[in-house]
């Protein structure tokens, strides 16, 4: 099908049908109508190549997530599954980038002129890629915030607020000797962003309650390894929070495994409760929200419209009941 076939069709040249397509000029509604109501009924799809051309715009953008040993997946394609459902509204497919090439990775994807834009996750508090960002002439858009957004569109949950959330939650009920059991140490090694903010949340809200706070950094490996010296340096915890999503379930397994020693400790979760437990109270990652608005400020930037700046999300606690108040 071609659109000459459709210029046919719809009776009108094919320079019009062209015009209805890329909107480079101003066709009448009943016209619009008749080429529109043709493309419907012809199945006519339109060459990318060709559509590229006219445009000078792929309708691809890039989503640079890398998996790393330490990345949870089934998060990231939480967050890759709004991107491409938010950028098939703008009418843009997205090329999923998850090798960890950085500075590299992101000039070759610019100077192949594949993507319109690109939308990166997975920032480091000094993260190398920001100022290949700066120089490249691509729109882009972080999902995670560096220590410097001079110049960069950035967007993300509050983390150290929700880290503080979590503590307010358990102080509010009593609670005055409570552990964080964070993310694996080399996300903490690679100063990950959303790790280091909500660690920093943490600690300033338990300064700020007068709570015993300690942290521990853990992976599913290690989650019996660190109940176990939680139990024997704290006796007296009462409170846990955890921001692992995997190492969730085994560190509830090991602390149950200790029997009657083992404290009643009230849990609250930051990110997806894990499916097969009881269900916990716990700050969610809203991906869906995250994703969406990424893709919508990246839209603007390609279209000349957007401006630098941060957005942080407002973290909400839903309460399950996993958190117990004392006397």
């Amino acid at each position: 099908m071609r659109i000459s076939d459709v210029a046919r069709h719809a009776g009108v040249s094919p320079s019009t049908v062209s015009y209805v397509l890329s909107g480079k000029r101003s066709i009448s509604e009943s016209t619009t109508r008749r080429v529109r109501e043709s493309i419907e009924a012809l199945g006519y799809q339109p060459h990318a190549g060709a559509r590229s051309l006219a445009s000078r715009r792929s309708n691809v953008i890039a989503l640079v997530v890398p998996l790393r040993d330490d990345v949870h997946v089934p998060v990231a394609m939480r967050f890759a599954v709004s991107v491409v459902t938010a950028a098939r509204t703008h009418d843009h497919d997205v090329l999923l980038l998850t090798q960890g090439e950085g500075p590299d990775g992101l000039r070759r994807v610019a100077g192949s002129a594949m993507v319109d834009g690109v939308i990166v996750m997975d920032v480091e508090a000094d993260d190398a890629r920001v100022p290949v960002l700066r120089s490249l002439d691509l729109p882009s858009v972080l999902i995670g915030v560096p220590e410097d957004t001079d110049g960069l569109t950035c967007i993300d949950l509050d983390f150290s607020a929700a880290g503080a959330l979590c503590v307010d939650h358990l102080a509010d009920r009593g609670h005055t000797d409570i552990a964080f059991v964070g993310q694996p140490p080399s996300v903490y090694q690679r100063r990950t962003g959303f790790a280091e903010r909500t660690l920093a949340g943490f600690e300033s809200a338990a300064a700020r309650r007068g709570v015993r706070a300690t942290q521990r950094p853990c992976s599913p490996e290690t989650a019996a390894e660190v109940a176990g010296a939680l139990l024997r340096e704290r006796p007296g915890l009462t409170g846990l929070i955890v921001h692992n999503e995997p190492s969730v379930a085994p560190l509830l397994e090991a602390f149950s495994e200790h029997g009657p020693t083992t404290p009643d400790l009230s849990t609250v979760v930051i990110g997806p409760a894990p499916a097969g437990l009881p269900e916990l109270t716990s700050v969610d990652l809203p991906a869906e929200e995250l994703g969406g608005r990424a893709v919508g400020l990246l839209m603007d930037k390609i279209d000349g419209l957007g401006k630098p700046g941060t957005t942080l999300l407002e973290p909400g606690l839903t309460d399950r009941g996993s958190t117990a108040r004392r006397s």
